[in-house]
């Protein structure tokens, strides 16, 4: 009997959801009180589910080690309501959908999968309702993969969308099936096109959902790409080494555009892939002047605007047609119809080595999280966050003293060769260049205030000497 393998792609950056979604923390991880969806899920862990509970089925997660623990992490939450069957695959270096596919597949017949097995490839980022229906969908798709066709997913468009690829389909050639051979891929469009293409009833949103046969995928990678169908006949270490040397493609451009196997399988409900504030606008209900406001937002006068406000009060007067995002450390203000541009943002900001391109103030680690509340010349203030039965690793700095607040919970600390313990208003210090470690033995997430003092208080100065979570001086 067939194995279906689910190959979720959690690797992507989202610069496009600028300032709230960074490198360090993309769009797919973070979790938005979203109207009619879970709000305690992230956009990966809303994928992950609906991939469960199919029969013979496998998980396969495609990341880095950049988000590794980010994946962990979230899997972990998800198996506290149900028991997960999932492997993760570390891209060796980011190389788009094609490799990371090949990778994936290449993975899986590793751990003895079969190349007549299914293989279904989705993005961890989209937006899908209602998840029944959709499931419905993923059943049809195996079922079609089964006759050896490449199967990709079209939305059937609600709307003139000029920031998504379509696919034509030939529509009519025949009735009796529910799928359709593909005429051509086309780019995103004018909105004049668009607008025809929604007329013309067989053109179709293209999701960047696939499902396949190991061994029909196969063959199109050695007409196509044959260079990532190497990977097949190579032992794993080897494709390992050889990933970073192949090109960066997608599966789009690299098989669906040139294969004669391609079908397109339209399906009838909501989707998004967030691409853009603006295609997340749509999704959120509207006041009656057509805004929608999140957090702490006062408006006078003001119609058709998007606020999202993290801390500070927004107060808005007379605002039309605009887009506001508001995190920690940088706001973002765009006219509606620019936010496609938000990429050319991250770019200067990258260009110009600004830190918030790529991170937050919180950062995310296995153990927990950091805040950072303050920075001056020689000091560095944090609130951090342990989770119960998590530490962080034994380590040294040569360059800054700490100083540890306990405002939550119950931390176990080891400085030298002493371990205490230390509870809520009660502190410790830790000079420099001498051995520490913190643990949190509880129950509770832990939390301490940390200042940081010396002549060098970056990141880099960490030596670990013993880490639980097998990382280098740099993660």
């Amino acid at each position: 009997m067939c194995k279906t393998y689910f190959l979720i792609v959690a690797g992507g950056s989202g610069t496009r959801l600028w300032p709230l979604s960074r490198k360090n923390f993309p769009k797919q991880f973070i979790k938005l009180k979203l109207e009619d969806f879970d709000k305690e899920k992230s956009f990966f862990q809303r994928t992950l589910e609906r991939c469960l509970n199919f029969p013979h089925s496998q998980i396969i997660i495609l990341t880095n080690e950049r988000y590794k623990f980010y994946v962990l992490n979230q899997v972990k939450e998800i198996e506290a309501e149900q028991k997960i069957s999932f492997e993760i695959v570390l891209e060796p270096v980011v190389k788009n959908t094609a490799p990371a596919v090949a990778l994936g597949i290449r993975y899986a017949l590793e751990k003895g999968a079969s190349l007549e097995d299914i293989f279904v490839v989705l993005p961890s980022d989209h937006l899908i309702s209602p998840e029944e229906k959709f499931r419905e969908y993923l059943k049809q798709a195996i079922r079609i993969a089964e006759e050896g066709f490449i199967v990709t997913f079209g939305i059937k468009p609600t709307y003139p969308e000029t920031g998504y690829g379509y696919i034509k389909a030939k529509v009519g050639e025949n009735e009796k099936v529910s799928y359709f051979k593909i005429e051509s891929f086309v780019e995103k469009p004018s909105l004049e096109k668009a607008k025809k293409y929604l007329e013309e009833k067989n053109y179709f949103w293209n999701s960047g959902m696939f499902a396949f046969k190991g061994k029909i995928i196969l063959e199109e990678f050695r007409k196509f790409l044959p260079e990532v169908s190497e990977f097949f006949e190579l032992p794993w270490i080897q494709v390992l080494e050889k990933f970073p040397k192949v090109q960066e493609i997608s599966i789009d451009y690299a098989v669906m555009e040139k294969t004669n196997k391609a079908v397109v399988l339209p399906l009838d409900i909501f989707w998004s892939d967030i691409g853009s504030w603006e295609s997340l606008f749509k999704i959120f209900p509207k006041d009656e002047k057509g805004n929608f406001f999140l957090g702490d937002v006062l408006s006078i006068d003001s119609s058709n605007s998007f606020v999202l406000s993290n801390k500070r009060l927004i107060s808005l007067i007379g605002v039309e047609n605009f887009m506001i995002v508001e995190t920690e450390d940088a706001i973002l203000i765009s006219k509606k119809g620019m936010s496609q541009r938000v990429k050319d943002l991250v770019k200067k900001l990258r260009e110009k080595k600004r830190t918030e391109a790529e991170e937050h103030l919180t950062i995310y680690k296995p153990w927990g999280s950091y805040t950072l509340l303050e920075r001056g010349e020689r000091y560095k203030i944090k609130r951090i966050t342990v989770n119960p039965g998590e530490s962080l690793s034994l380590q040294l700095h040569h360059h800054r003293s700490e100083h540890w607040i306990v405002v939550k919970g119950t931390a176990k600390v080891r400085i030298g060769e002493k371990e205490v313990f230390i509870h809520e208003n009660e502190s410790i210090y830790v000079p420099k260049s001498t051995l520490h470690r913190l643990e949190n033995p509880g129950k509770i997430p832990l939390e301490i205030i940390e200042v940081q003092v010396g002549e060098y208080v970056e990141e880099d100065d960490i030596i670990r000497v013993d880490d639980p979570y097998g990382r280098s001086v740099k993660e």
